[in-house]
């Protein structure tokens, strides 16, 4: 796999000769998405306004930073919000499933507990996010409800979408799997409601908002110390972990931060266990947060995390607020002017 994905972002030439497999899977989504678009009977609607966070691409963009940040704007704006996600890796007992702070990560997945335990706010994870949604209006009394993920979960209607790229990645070489890294064509950016674009690299489509992670401070992972990173008292060398779907961005912002970290690179959702964590020698452990929601009980002493925060540019806001209105005053749901038309050669 690792192979495959250095393929679809250095462009290598060989990925061709999946190039009929590629058309079968984009005309199957775009099949798809018109089934849904064209029959709107199919789509369940919620009673309250539904934003959707997701990405076109396979592997992490950045979502979970700008959910969470979505959550304060939220509350900020007198809503009460709430997220539905699918649970990716996780091992309920039952579904739909109310994510409750301290739960075992590897019961109802990491990116949902990091959410619950940062926001305080109501999650639901299933499979079906449909499900997922009815259960979390029947269960608290939030007003607005963010889908973490779900951009091709058509099922669940929407009152307002959101895309979220990597500046460095970007689409890879354009294509749809499996000789690229995309779900849906390109194509597809030009009928979501905003695109957020995380980081400064050179991938910045046109009227995309920027968003960067700015690191917090560093936090012990049993909870006894809290510190800036240029407070750091012990050596700069340190073992660097990252189970996420960009590892080198987490060690990139190490290096920025004055670490000199050895990097230690995961599948993302990566189920750790106690000896992924041993390195032989008495350097400190630092994690991403996301990591640090499954690793407390595994990890040796002298671990951290850094928690990142997403700072989106001064427009994102306005256009965020003026779009949910337009889409509150003329109606929820998926559009059908959005439909995908055209297909690539």
């Amino acid at each position: 796999m690792n192979a495959l994905v250095r393929g679809w972002y250095q462009g290598s030439r060989w990925l061709c000769v999946l190039r009929p497999l590629e058309w079968l899977f984009r005309r199957l989504v775009l099949r798809r998405r018109a089934q849904y678009l064209s029959h709107p009977e199919l789509v369940w609607q919620p009673p309250v306004p539904l934003i959707i966070v997701g990405n076109i691409s396979v592997g992490g963009t950045g979502k979970t930073p700008l959910v969470l940040a979505l959550l304060q704007w939220a509350q900020a704006a007198g809503y009460r919000p709430g997220v539905v996600s699918r649970g990716y890796g996780s091992n309920a007992s039952q579904y739909p499933c109310l994510v409750v702070a301290g739960t075992n990560a590897a019961e109802v997945g990491d990116e949902p507990l990091l959410i619950v335990e940062r926001s305080g706010c109501p999650l639901v994870i299933d499979p079906d996010r449909v499900a997922a949604a009815k259960h979390l209006l029947q269960q608290t009394d939030c007003d607005l409800i963010i889908s973490d993920d779900g951009l091709q979960h058509y099922r669940l209607g929407r009152s307002l979408e959101i895309l979220v790229l990597d500046s460095e990645r970007g689409l890879g070489n354009g294509r749809c799997l499996p000789e690229g890294p995309l779900r849906e064509p390109p194509e597809r950016m030009d009928s979501v409601d905003l695109v957020v674009v995380n980081g400064e690299g050179a991938f910045r489509p046109a009227g995309a908002h920027v968003m960067q992670l700015i690191p917090g401070a560093l936090r012990a992972l049993d909870g006894s110390a809290r510190l800036q990173a240029a407070g750091w008292p012990g050596a700069r060398r340190v073992h660097a972990l990252a189970g996420i779907g960009n590892p080198q961005r987490f060690f990139d912002s190490l290096r920025r931060l004055g670490f000199d970290p050895i990097p230690h690179s995961f599948s993302d959702h990566h189920a750790f266990s106690a000896e992924d964590l041993e390195f032989g020698d008495d350097l400190a452990l630092i994690m991403t947060e996301k990591d640090a929601v499954k690793c407390r009980n595994l990890a040796p002493a002298n671990s951290w995390y850094l928690p990142v925060e997403a700072q989106l540019d001064a427009a994102f806001e306005s256009a965020l607020a003026t779009q949910l209105n337009r889409q509150d005053s003329s109606g929820p749901g998926l559009r059908v002017s959005d439909a995908i038309s055209g297909e690539r050669q």
